[in-house]
This record gives C-alpha cells, structure tokens and sequence, in this order.
C-alpha cells in the first residue's frame, strides 16, 4: 500500500467513515459508494437503477419511484427510516417532471417533511437518467 493510501485508511478511520452495504448493484467501473456513513451521517446518493443495474425505463413516474425505493432500502440498510432524512436534494432534467416527482415523493415521506431543495439540470450522468436524489440521513453505527 502505497503511503498516501495508508494516510487516506487512517484518515477514514479518524474520522469515523464507513460504507453501508445497500444491496443495490455495484460495477467494476464503479467509482462511488451508494451509501456512506461519517460520524451518525449518513450521505447518500441514489439514481433510478433496478437490480440488474440498468436504468429502469419507463417515464419519470418509473424513475422516480425507483430512486425513492432505493432510497428506502438504503436507510434501512443503515439501520434508518425515513423519519431519519434531514435533507433531500432532487435534480431533474426538466421542471414539468417536479409534480410527478413530488407524487412519489409524498408516498415516501409524511410531514414533518424533510429539509429540501430541488434543481433543473441540463443533464445527469446517464444520459438516460431523468432524475437524481441526494440525500443526508441521521443514522445509527453499525458494528464493523
């Protein structure tokens, strides 16, 4: 290991940091955690990929409903709900997809609602992607 490794490992235990293991699929080529806790945060991205780690087809509805149930599965792994979610940040490639966005978002969520901002972007990472979520839970340590 290199030395510059070494110091990033013990910088990582420092500070408390570990990987959440979602279920959601990994790639070879992927350069990314789907979930990581850091001293009770837990920092989280999710975007609209089934199990087969394709994205799922189908519209924004579809799309939206699969980031928020990958969201759900992603708490639960980390030994949270839900009602643990701080913030929410949603990013969709046009703004007449919010309302069908905020649908689905209700059937996930109930008032008090998270902190959340949502933003219009030219584009995401998959070019067939029409929505991402962010988001910053308060979760529990799980035993390494």
């Amino acid at each position: 290991m290199t030395d510059s490794r070494v110091h990033a490992e013990r910088d990582r235990n420092v500070n408390d940091v570990s990987v959440i293991r979602t279920g959601l699929p990994q790639s070879a080529t992927q350069l990314f955690e789907w979930a990581v806790l850091g001293n009770g945060t837990l920092y989280t991205a999710q975007i609209p990929v089934g199990a087969d780690g394709a994205v799922v087809a189908g519209g924004i509805e579809k799309q939206a409903q699969q980031v928020f149930e990958n969201l759900m599965q992603t708490l639960a792994a980390a030994g949270a709900s839900y009602r643990d979610v701080a913030q929410v940040l949603i990013y969709v490639t046009d703004r007449a997809w919010l309302p069908a966005v905020n649908a689905v978002y209700r059937e996930h969520f109930s008032a008090p609602f998270p902190n959340r901002a949502s933003f219009v972007v030219a584009g995401l990472a998959r070019e067939e992607m029409l929505v991402e979520i962010v988001a910053y839970a308060c979760a529990r340590p799980q035993a390494r």
